[in-house]
């Protein structure tokens, strides 16, 4: 069976990897020059790689992890240790750590949190921890029904210090979701928790070797086309043409100059857009559909990567890094952590900024202004005083609509990956499976549509 797959993300990349698996021939056309989606990179005129966003893969990632084994490129994980590691604001330049030690889950987990002293008093710490039972115990039918509140609603139901946001959680949900705990869901926070707390290494971390593009997604391509299928850059979806029973009839499909479509036919049909741009292609004919109305409920957040070069090296710390900044999420020295980017002499920042509702329009200079402002309070002994780290370059990557908004009561409006349309599908992220708006979750729901497409053809084929 041939299938044509809308979108070069790893949900759309996973989606043909498993049809080709079963035996089908996906064909992928990608609107841009290069692979990945959300996990896109480029490299600049000095043959650096700069990317859109600071892309970290967990333990608890079993998708992700079983296709890097499938595609024999487990060697490009790079682990770090099983750490948390958060800057101190009131300490500038200082560190607090918890460490996961070497015990069954959620032994380890607890063991990290009770060592810490820096965050959380300990009259906090068995607070959170009476709050999380119910989710531990009772499993993601819990953690579902809890998307009806905020995580800030969800601390105040389980008398959880207010402190405990302001020393943890705000870090957190920005990381996850780019936003600060008022607005985000407690599903997102709790499936995380969770799986870190239920899985040994679910919460250790590992960084790709290199860009995703050539370390990750170049592998899925070969797969795919090792399997007789095929995968189009530079080819955007124009239009969804249908039959007068409302099945798709096929793709109109930009040419590679961008000047004129062609329409594509196949047996069936997937986009793996981002739901954003995918809301602008359904036709008039299914509007009125509920899977389709319900996604008016799901809109991208806005996200901004900043790339920063020093002549210098400014830690030596080889793992992911909370900044507790009110304008930056997470960051990195990728000269340490990714063996691509190394480099013995100097550093390469990699830093999200967040939440960037306010940002998103302002200028790089703005940007970056702001950004080394806020560097200074986690680097004083080099970006303060005479003999300050110099900054050779940057580049900001903005992506106005990135994964979906997790506020509470979005979970309602998550699409299937099946659809009422019998050769129309759906994959990416924000379709319904447990890992939310993540790499994982791109990977799973793939995964997913794929064997919706193989269910429907054998269906069909009896």
């Amino acid at each position: 069976m041939r299938v044509v797959i809308a979108g070069a993300g790893l949900a759309g990349l996973s989606c043909a990897k498993y049809l080709a698996d079963a035996g089908h021939t996906p064909v992928v056309y990608e609107a841009r020059d290069v692979l990945g989606g959300k996990v896109a990179a480029w490299k600049d005129k000095d043959g650096d790689w700069y990317e859109t966003g600071l892309h970290i893969f967990f333990g608890a990632y079993p998708n992700m992890l079983q296709l890097f084994g499938e595609l024999g490129i487990e060697e490009r994980l790079q682990w770090k240790s099983h750490s948390m590691i958060f800057n101190q604001p009131n300490e500038p330049g200082t560190y607090s750590r918890f460490d996961f030690p070497d015990l069954p889950a959620p032994l380890n987990g607890v063991a990290a949190i009770l060592s810490n002293n820096d965050m959380l008093t300990w009259p906090e710490k068995i607070a959170f921890g009476i709050g999380l039972v119910p989710a531990m115990l009772r499993g993601q039918n819990y953690v579902e029904d809890c998307d009806n509140y905020s995580w800030t609603d969800w601390l105040k139901l389980h008398n959880i210090p207010e402190r405990v946001n302001d020393e943890v959680f705000i870090a957190m949900s920005k990381a996850l979701n780019f936003i600060g705990p008022d607005e985000i869901s407690s599903t997102v926070l709790l499936t995380a928790l969770n799986r870190f707390l239920q899985e040994k290494n679910g919460s250790k971390m590992a960084f790709l070797d290199g860009a995703p593009p050539e370390r990750l997604c170049q592998p899925i391509v070969d797969h795919i086309k090792g399997f007789g299928g095929e995968v189009h850059l530079n080819r955007p979806l124009r239009k969804i043409n249908l039959n007068e029973d409302g099945t798709v009839k096929n793709f109109s499909i930009a040419n590679d100059k961008g000047q004129s479509a062609i329409d594509i036919e196949a047996d069936a049909y997937v986009s793996a857009l981002p739901v954003d741009p995918f809301k602008l292609l359904i036709p008039e004919q299914w509007k009125d559909l509920d899977i389709f109305k319900r996604l008016d409920g799901l809109k991208g957040v806005p996200v901004i990567n900043i790339h920063l070069w020093f002549d210098r090296k400014l830690t030596d710390i080889d793992h992911l890094l909370f900044s507790r900044s009110k304008l930056l999420s997470v960051y990195a020295d990728m000269s340490i952590t990714c063996k691509e980017y190394a480099d013995p002499d100097k550093s390469m920042l990699e830093l999200v900024f967040a939440p960037a509702k306010d940002w998103i329009g302002r200028s790089d200079e703005d940007i970056i202004d702001a950004t080394m402002e806020e560097l200074k309070k986690l680097f004083p002994m080099h970006l303060i005083g005479d003999n300050q780290a110099k900054l050779i370059k940057y580049k900001v990557v903005k992506t106005p609509l990135s994964v979906y908004k997790a506020v509470p009561g979005c979970q309602s409006f998550r699409p299937s990956q099946k659809t009422p349309i019998s050769n129309f599908f759906l994959t990416g992220d924000y379709t319904m499976q447990r890992y939310l708006a993540s790499m994982e979750g791109a990977v799973l729901s793939g995964k997913l549509c794929a064997g919706e497409v193989h269910k429907n053809h054998k269906e069909g084929v009896k």
